[in-house]
């Protein structure tokens, strides 16, 4: 095969590969965006269901029936349900998620400030999930049915049971305070320096990815031992493939499906796990601005906060989509 038949089979490859992306991306969009839109309507439909008014919050005990009429006509919540869902929906795509009942400051704004802190500790947590819980699970499976094996399946075993929370307080009380390695609480933004914001937001890092590291790791030590047994490994070992070509180029792109699947729906329990987390940790994030939202019955606040997720959600099962596409053939066809 010369040159100018090389590049054009290359090219036809790369068309190949940009065509079950793009068909992949486009069914899941296609999921996605009703799913979007049924979720963003049940989280405005929240304030009719809930009774909650900001005449509520501003007045208190001093409310009156006029004085309710007149400030929910401030807010336009006097308008029909559909056409305040519009409104809000319009505003949602962009970019603007309303003002807080709470102090009338920019949801958007206020979100944008706990994300960062929330999206760097879940980052970092997710970061720790795929590298020891592939390490872990790529051991177990190439040291199967032995005493290696059964000591990381019984260790990922205890660590799936230990809520994040008292994993937390541990590491609170060990590297924080009994050896003083890293900060106890509070966060540190990356412009004061990268070893600073580090030192902050590892621990509630770590006490969050340890679900992630063990059903990653499982998970994975079980496609990859599956993927063994198949009868393609059977026969590149006839064909005299080395052990590791045979691991990289069959095992591992056959077997790494379920733990993809399962690193997808990780992200949301990150996104959840963060509330306590935060809570231990004093860091003004994400989790922390919805639960102090939700006690104030500042219902736009926590609508945003709702939506935001949805949107986190959506985007990374969306990306974990396209990956499964490229790593595992069968995925694209929708198989």
């Amino acid at each position: 095969m010369d040159r100018r038949q090389g590049d054009a089979v290359t090219a036809t490859r790369l068309r190949r590969a940009l065509g079950r992306t793009a068909a992949v991306t486009a069914r899941s969009v296609a999921i996605f965006v009703p799913v979007f839109g049924v979720a963003t309507f049940v989280t405005f439909a929240l304030r009719a269901l809930s009774g909650l008014s900001p005449a509520q919050l501003q007045l208190g005990e001093s409310a009156t029936p006029e004085s309710i009429a007149r400030i929910e006509h401030q807010w336009g919540l006097d308008r029909p349900f559909l056409t305040q869902y519009l409104d809000w929906f319009g505003d949602v795509l962009s970019g603007d998620l309303g003002t807080s009942w709470h102090n009338g400051a920019d949801i958007s704004r206020l979100l944008a400030e706990g994300a960062v802190i929330s999206l760097s500790v879940a980052g970092l947590a997710l970061a720790i999930g795929v590298v020891f819980g592939f390490g872990f699970g790529v051991l177990a499976a190439l040291r199967r049915s032995t005493w290696v094996d059964r000591t990381i399946t019984g260790f990922m075993t205890v660590v799936s049971v230990m809520p994040s929370f008292v994993v937390g307080i541990v590491l609170v009380a060990v590297f924080a305070v009994g050896f003083g390695w890293f900060p106890s609480a509070g966060y540190a933004p990356a412009d004061r320096g990268l070893g600073v914001w580090l030192a902050h937001i590892t621990l509630p890092a770590i006490a969050l990815s340890f679900d992630t590291v063990s059903d990653v790791a499982r998970q994975l030590r079980s496609g990859l031992v599956a993927a063994y047994r198949e009868n393609y490994v059977t026969g590149a070992v006839v064909r005299g493939l080395g052990p590791r070509r045979i691991f990289f180029r069959h095992v591992l792109r056959n077997g790494i499906g379920p733990a993809l699947t399962v690193l997808g729906m990780k992200f949301p329990n990150l996104l959840g796990g963060a509330v306590v987390t935060e809570a231990i940790f004093g860091m003004p994030g994400f989790g922390q601005f919805a639960a102090s939202s939700a006690q104030r019955g500042d219902v736009p606040a926590v609508q945003g906060v709702l939506v935001v997720s949805i949107v986190l959600v959506v985007v990374f099962n969306l990306l974990v989509n396209v990956v499964l596409s490229r790593v595992t053939p069968a995925s694209a066809r929708g198989v």
